[in-house]
């Protein structure tokens, strides 16, 4: 349902001081006694089964009885994951990184993956809605829970969910109460044009000739009553006067045929910082369907959400419960920071020259970008990360003085523990809100359609983060388009879409220099990138080129590095390590540029080093 259909609700609470807020009655013990279940699917212990394309029904693999152990002897599988790592893991394909392994590996994505999980429910469900959420699958499924189809999705970031009461078995017995989600992953597609935006590409800087695909999110199923929260956004808003709002825009769906009288119990507190927990207590008839309705908590003395280097990072955390009477229906809480993001004109540039402001406010504050382009998840092959590995990463970044991470258009949206691993930190987050990694969409309104939903999905769930202050829609996108006004106006169109969603900065596309974008009537100085040191090597000192650069911002600043002999034994077969084996190629290293860095740094190429490893 679009934003605009939603019935819009604003409920203005008189609080004034959190001394006289601490005396609403049952606000904690509501948050305490929420009746939100949930169970979470992750983990190794899913099945996994390969099918030939349509095969996978015509055998019956979705009415399997529930109870049945046949998928006992499917092959073992992780959700969240990927299909190459499940099979790597069982030993089916060899370690795609490593020598040319990916190229063996090919035949994967031309079958149809079958994953399923066994489970028991025990518990009575009587005025309950059971629902199972998946927060991702990339790119194409179908659904069955113990044989009845729920449903279909096609898209890689966009969450979705099916409520299952109906196809549910619940008993005291243990057969009785076996339960068998199936999962069929379709072969993933491959034009990475049609679905440009709804899936991670599959070419350009990490990938190489295989096409990701897999449960790569959670599947959790959860248990609320008849009245339930969907979505929860702190809204929030600095004055003049250093006070502060949080609207928190509760959205709520009313699963049954008839009004509901139902109380909203909400309270915000500091998360890293102490203080009084600001509450507020109000009860509304809510029509059947989905509603939003708008609860604002003025806040005297904001906490502000500071990148490191301007301040603390302070968090707050919001608290939403339903009741009716005495009973609870749903229970929600998010973490958010309250800060304001505003762009001024870079000095020294004209609006004859640019068209967006470039320089970066938090708070009032200049924001002195020093960031990085985050190369993708820690593992392009999702199911080999960890959080653990995103932390020190970005613990990384913030050790080498960087204040901002860029998540540019080759790939796909984060995970939501990366996010608060930044709002934590206090690095900020120029977020490219979906891979647009190509330049020639299909003029085709229905998909133009399907994209901007699934930005929009991925600005919701993102959208409390206060790490992110900054949207882009395409990465080279202009630069590659037969039809840049077309482009321009799909990407144009896309930033209005966001906007709607979140207040936040957004620019359409980077570089937007090229010859392409100023025919779609860009200006001549809006943003670089700066890789012709990278493409063009030895053409120049590189501290003489980049000050030549006249440019209010460098979105892309490359040059070619040099590996360490110890890095490339993770990926170069020992017999090819020396001289040069073709999985160097295979891995787009360019011998000559390498040489030439090298020349540049010691003034010699270096070869001995190899040579001698």
């Amino acid at each position: 349902m679009s934003k605009s259909n939603l019935f819009l609700l604003l409920i203005k609470l008189a609080l004034v001081l959190p001394a006289t807020l601490s005396a609403q009655p049952g606000t904690i013990n509501a948050h305490q006694e929420n009746s939100q279940v949930v169970r979470d699917f992750s983990g190794m212990r899913w099945k996994m089964k390969m099918m030939l394309p349509g095969e996978g029904v015509k055998q019956g693999l979705h009415q399997l009885p529930p109870g049945d152990i046949e998928t006992l002897v499917w092959n073992a599988a992780e959700v969240p994951g990927d299909v190459y790592t499940d099979l790597w893991k069982i030993g089916a394909i060899e370690d795609p990184y490593f020598g040319r392994n990916s190229v063996k590996a090919q035949w994967v994505q031309q079958y149809e993956w079958w994953y399923a999980i066994q489970f028991n429910v025990t518990e009575d469900i009587t005025d309950q809605i059971i629902r199972l959420d998946f927060e991702g699958v990339d790119y194409s499924c179908d659904v069955w829970l113990n044989g009845h189809h729920l449903g279909s999705h096609e898209g890689a970031f966009s969450p979705f969910s099916f409520d299952v009461n109906e196809a549910l078995r619940v008993s005291k017995h243990w057969l009785e109460s076996t339960n068998l989600l199936v999962v069929k992953l379709d072969p993933p597609p491959q034009v990475n044009a049609k679905v440009a935006g709804k899936k991670t590409p599959w070419f350009g800087d990490y990938w190489r000739d295989l096409i990701p695909f897999g449960i790569w999110r959670p599947v959790k199923m959860v248990a609320t009553g008849k009245v339930r929260i969907k979505d929860v956004y702190a809204n929030t808003t600095l004055h003049k006067d250093k006070t502060a709002r949080v609207d928190l825009e509760v959205t709520l769906e009313n699963t049954t045929d008839t009004p509901r009288q139902m109380t909203f119990i909400a309270s915000i507190e500091g998360k890293n910082f102490e203080s009084k927990p600001l509450q507020a207590e109000v009860t509304k008839t809510v029509k059947p369907g989905v509603h939003t309705f708008i609860h604002t908590l003025p806040v005297d003395q904001p906490m502000l959400w500071w990148p490191w280097d301007l301040g603390e990072p302070n968090l707050y955390l919001a608290k939403v419960s339903l009741k009716e009477d005495k009973l609870n229906h749903d229970f929600s809480e998010v973490t958010f920071g309250i800060r304001e993001v505003t762009m001024a004109w870079n000095p020294g540039f004209t609006k004859d020259e640019v068209s967006f402001p470039r320089t970066t406010l938090i708070n009032g504050k200049h924001h002195f970008i020093r960031s990085a382009c985050w190369g993708g998840p820690p593992d392009i092959f999702v199911g080999r990360t960890s959080p653990k590995e995103y932390a020190r990463l970005i613990q990384m970044a913030k050790e080498a003085n960087m204040n901002n991470i860029r998540i540019f258009g080759w790939h796909p949206p984060e995970i939501p523990e990366f996010y608060e691993l930044c709002n934590e930190a206090g690095l900020t987050v120029w977020q490219d809100m979906i891979p647009l990694g190509t330049g020639n969409l299909p003029k085709d309104r229905k998909l133009m359609d399907e994209i901007i939903h699934e930005a929009v999905q991925v600005i919701k769930v993102r959208r409390n983060h206060p790490s992110l202050i900054m949207m882009e829609g395409g990465e080279e996108m202009l630069l590659r388009a037969s039809d840049p006004v077309f482009a321009r106006n799909f990407l144009e169109t896309l930033g209005d879409s966001l906007q709607s969603y979140v207040k936040l900065p957004y620019v359409p596309d980077s570089p937007l220099t090229c010859e392409v974008s100023q025919k779609a009537g860009y200006k001549p100085k809006e943003a670089v990138h700066a890789l012709r040191y990278f493409y063009d090597m030895g053409f120049a000192l590189m501290e003489d080129w980049y000050q030549s650069l006249d440019y209010p911002i460098v979105p892309e600043f490359a040059i070619t590095s040099v590996p360490s002999i110890k890095s490339l034994k993770k990926f170069i077969p020992e017999d090819e390590m020396w001289p040069p084996g073709l999985s160097w190629g295979h891995h787009w290293a360019d011998l000559d540029r390498l040489k030439m860095q090298n020349f540049d740094v010691f003034g010699e190429e270096k070869i001995s080093s190899w040579k001698s490893s």
